[in-house]
């Protein structure tokens, strides 16, 4: 069986999906769409992300797809399941009144945003698309960086830009999902994915 046979159908709509969730709860969260109340819903949806990205990974990586396997398997276990821990344990310590300092955050997010700015040429051979959607978490990380290092002046308007980039990012990640599915199933071309920029 050669690299391009495929034992299962592409799991990339599904990928999207939870991804767009997440855009959009974290979106929400950063432009004061809702309150921090609201974090542990949005851990128990992060939850439900991490199953199935877990489960997209796991496809990916079956098909040979370093790139997306490595970065849906970081998505299900970072942005979902650690996410979705990490809003909780704040929640429940700041309603129980206990100091906790969440600096340390803002440690662990450069990590991974560096880590991501290094994985995103590798995304040069995918639908533009799926580069912009690259391009725009490159942009949303190092606002959730610096909100966690604790910066002060014009944290608003480093809120606002990381949100509103994980609100376009989620549009574009339905839009992708949609397509991807929609050609699959009619067996051609009815919503444009774009070519990649390196062939």
């Amino acid at each position: 069986m050669s690299s391009q046979d495929h034992l299962f159908a592409n799991p990339l709509p599904a990928g999207l999906g939870t991804l767009a969730m997440a855009c959009f709860g974290f979106g929400a969260l950063l432009t004061g769409k809702v309150s921090h109340d609201i974090t542990p819903i949005l851990a128990v949806w992060l939850v439900g992300g991490f199953f199935v990205q877990i489960v997209v990974a796991v496809i990916e990586f079956r098909d040979k797809n370093l790139p997306g396997a490595n970065v849906f398997l970081m998505f299900s276990c970072i942005f979902m399941l650690t996410g979705a821990l990490s809003f909780s344990a704040k929640y429940y310590l700041h309603q129980a009144g206990m100091p906790y300092d969440a600096a340390i955050e803002g440690w662990l997010w450069l990590a991974i945003t560096l880590w991501f700015f290094m994985m995103l040429p590798c995304f040069l051979k995918s639908p533009k698309i799926l580069f912009i959607i690259g391009v725009l978490i490159c942009i949303a990380l190092p606002c959730i960086v610096a909100l966690d290092f604790g910066i002060v002046a014009g944290r608003a308007t480093i809120a606002k830009i990381g949100g509103y980039s994980l609100f376009i990012t989620g549009i574009l990640a339905i839009y992708l999902a949609g397509a991807i599915s929609i050609n699959t199933h009619f067996g051609k071309q009815i919503l444009p994915t774009t070519a990649p920029i390196v062939q």
